[in-house]
């Protein structure tokens, strides 16, 4: 007993092994996982033959259509030598022949004969080196991300584009990485007679009428560099004896300003509603966070494939329903469980409800969180009313103070509950602040437009007369 797996390669039967063909030729039945393929009219004559076709028409699932064939092939090999044949190479494509082998082992002895893949036509017909960093995908596996799981800054072939359906699930799953514009190419049948190249934009490829289980899909690379790897080379190259001097000199510390500095320029782009601000203060955020991670490397401290496993092992861990079988009922719930986990994942370093709460946070952010950390805990009112009347009781204690650090801690404890009520209202003191900052300065400005066209110098105006210009503005809004 035994089995033998053939590759029949990608298209007629010229382009199969001399060992291939031995094999067929001394086969007393040959297994095809389908005798839809080019190779199949090409077989040595008068080889019984039966095929796998029957399933795919019957299955409810790509999953049922392995298991059936896997538990066909292992029956009839536990009682005979017997060969499967498959289209391309037994290891390009083919979940069959992996659970297969798998299945067998140690039992049933597999031999597997090599075949050509649809990889090397598929090259040849669009003319590239694989060896240029090209990266092989199964399209019907790539249908099933969100994000495509490769590099774009170097080409891609996806194999097994069998419907314009697939070509369309394709399509919305890759334009997350490449412009709809994007130049790619639809190869049918490569290497047989019929082989066509299709050279279009990616947003039609499933308007193609010959796609079919032979069709292959080429995507060349992004035009400028646009990968997280190209980042990291580039930023690893600043700090190399190669680089710059200023990149060389720096620190995780001397780094720190300008760290804030960009975050800050994030957060305008965002209050402005500015997506092309945001575009670039995103890149320069990158640039900083890579830069960290590079400097952590050179110190033997941890890699930037470190901190990006942590923080995707993290964000799958504390969302286990969505990775897992935890029902929510609500955001509120999922924010509840995420603190739960947090808590458990730190029991062994936790001191304080309070600890992790960055000193470093803005201070009407950092108030907001430490009152949303005891909140949960009940340290807080039973309802907004006693909220409002703390805030009175806290501003008439700040008229009554004395001196300036009466006043000052007074201020703080009137600010303090200032950001509670934001809470209860559910909104975001540091946004509603910066809001507020927006909205003056817009008016403000407005204002000083309004005296310089009037030939008014606004220093030497008074109050009453600033306001008149300022009530002005707020009724033009």
């Amino acid at each position: 007993m035994g089995i033998t797996i053939v590759g029949l390669g990608p298209g007629h039967g010229r382009t199969l092994t001399r060992e291939a063909w031995d094999v067929l030729t001394n086969a007393r039945m040959v297994y095809l996982r389908t005798a839809r393929h080019p190779a199949v009219d090409d077989l040595p004559p008068g080889l019984p033959r039966q095929s796998f076709d029957q399933v795919y028409d019957t299955a409810v699932s790509f999953e049922a259509v392995y298991t059936q064939i896997v538990e066909a092939l292992l029956a009839h090999g536990r009682e005979n030598d017997i060969v499967y044949a498959v289209p391309g190479h037994p290891y390009v494509g083919e979940s069959t022949v992996t659970r297969l082998i798998a299945a067998a082992a140690p039992d049933i002895p597999v031999r597997v004969v090599a075949g050509l893949s649809f990889v090397e036509p598929s090259l040849t017909a669009v003319g590239v080196d694989a060896l240029d960093g090209l990266q092989i995908f199964d399209a019907i596996g790539i249908a099933q991300y969100h994000y495509p799981p490769f590099n774009p800054d170097v080409p891609v072939l996806l194999g097994q584009v069998y419907s314009r359906m697939l070509a369309s699930e394709l399509k919305l799953v890759l334009t997350a990485v490449y412009p709809d514009e994007h130049p790619v190419h639809l190869i049918h049948a490569a290497g047989t007679a019929a082989e066509l190249v299709e050279a279009t934009p990616l947003y039609t490829i499933d308007r193609s009428l010959h796609i079919d289980h032979l069709t292959s899909l080429y995507i060349p690379p992004l035009p400028v560099a646009s990968s997280l790897m190209a980042l990291a080379e580039t930023v690893a190259h600043l700090r190399s004896p190669e680089g710059c001097p200023w990149d060389q000199e720096q620190t995780p510390q001397s780094m720190r300003s300008s760290f804030l500095e960009e975050a800050c320029e994030v957060l305008d782009a965002l209050d402005a509603e500015n997506s092309v601000s945001l575009l670039e203060e995103l890149g320069d955020m990158f640039y900083h966070l890579v830069m960290q991670a590079q400097m952590a490397a050179e110190g033997e401290e941890f890699r930037l494939t470190e901190a990006i496993a942590g923080v995707e092992a993290k964000l799958k861990r504390r969302h286990p329903h969505v990775w897992g079988d935890w029902q929510v009922t609500d955001s509120d719930h999922v924010v509840r469980n995420w603190e739960l986990l947090k808590q458990q994942e730190k029991v062994d370093h936790v001191t304080s409800i309070l600890d992790g709460v960055p000193e470093s946070l803005p201070a009407l952010a950092r108030s907001q969180k430490i009152q949303a950390k005891v909140r949960q805990v009940g340290f807080d009112w039973p309802d907004i009313v006693g909220v409002y009347a703390k805030l009175e009781e806290e501003l008439a204690e700040l008229k009554n103070a004395q001196t300036p650090e009466e006043q000052a801690a007074e201020l703080g404890d009137l600010l303090f509950v200032v950001v509670n009520i934001a809470k209860w209202l559910d909104v975001d003191a540091e946004s509603a602040l910066r809001g507020a900052n927006l909205k003056f300065s817009r008016r403000f400005r407005a204002a000083e437009r309004l005296a310089s066209q009037r030939g008014l110098p606004i220093a030497a105006m008074s109050f009453e007369a600033l306001d008149a210009l300022w009530h002005e503005v707020k009724e033009a809004e």
